[in-house]
């Protein structure tokens, strides 16, 4: 699937997947989580990767990550900036399963000391990026700006799932500040903003991951390939 998805047609996806197809959601999670670990593998991973999870679905894919890196023996460690008692649905099971589990967890809550972070991510191999999703609209607040400044600051490499948090799913322009990442593991098919020319620096490579959606209920034809919306789209 090499066609470019708007934020919408995405959801659409979602949607069709667990109301016609009858996919449970929590599978679809699994299939990107795990789909994202093996492109991390491929890299080729030489020391401790961090988990930077937020406490959407963004961040439950972070957490299925983490267990299949754990399950193939690399050291990881998931640092969750939220509550725990903020997640729901499919996150929820998913760090539920990493606490049984006994995975590391650092619940870093919304208020940190910069610094710490900063000095937290410096002995990372890898860091993932599952902070924000494709439904992220207007500037970048707090805590998330300083996080991502503090990754982009970091001498790790990164791996953002499905894009970079901080970059609008439909223009690839950044919403403030936005993570640049190494690599870019990505659902379904690349996202409508990667087609800007500026995506490039912040996606590095793009690799899609096939999240097991019946071809059917994937559009053949997406209506927004061209052109690229100029500027950014309405934000919340």
């Amino acid at each position: 699937m090499n066609r470019a998805f708007s934020r919408d047609e995405v959801r659409d996806v979602d949607r069709r997947a667990v109301e016609e197809f009858h996919m449970p959601s929590i599978v679809l999670m699994e299939n990107a989580g795990r789909g994202a670990a093996e492109v991390l593998e491929s890299a080729g991973i030489a020391g401790p990767v961090l988990i930077c999870a937020g406490k959407g679905n963004n961040g439950g894919d972070g957490f299925v990550i983490a267990r299949h890196l754990e399950n193939r023996g690399f050291g990881v460690c998931v640092l969750l900036f939220s509550n725990p008692e903020s997640l729901k649905g499919d996150a929820e099971i998913n760090f539920e399963i990493l606490m049984a589990a006994g995975t590391p967890v650092e619940v870093w809550g919304d208020e940190f000391v910069a610094a710490r972070l900063t000095e937290r991510l410096a002995g990372a191999d890898w860091i993932v990026d599952a902070l924000l999703g494709t439904g992220t609209k207007g500037e970048i607040r707090e805590p998330f700006a300083a996080i991502i400044d503090a990754i982009n600051q970091s001498p790790a490499k990164v791996l953002a799932v499905d894009l970079p948090s901080g970059m609008d799913c439909d223009t690839g322009q950044p919403l403030g500040v936005c993570i640049k990442a190494n690599a870019t593991a990505t659902f379904v098919a690349p996202k409508l903003g990667f087609n800007s020319p500026a995506a490039a620096n912040l996606t590095g490579e793009v690799h899609v991951v096939d999240i097991g959606v019946p071809r059917i209920a994937i559009p053949a034809n997406p209506p927004h390939l061209n052109p690229l919306p100029q500027g950014e789209r309405g934000q919340e």
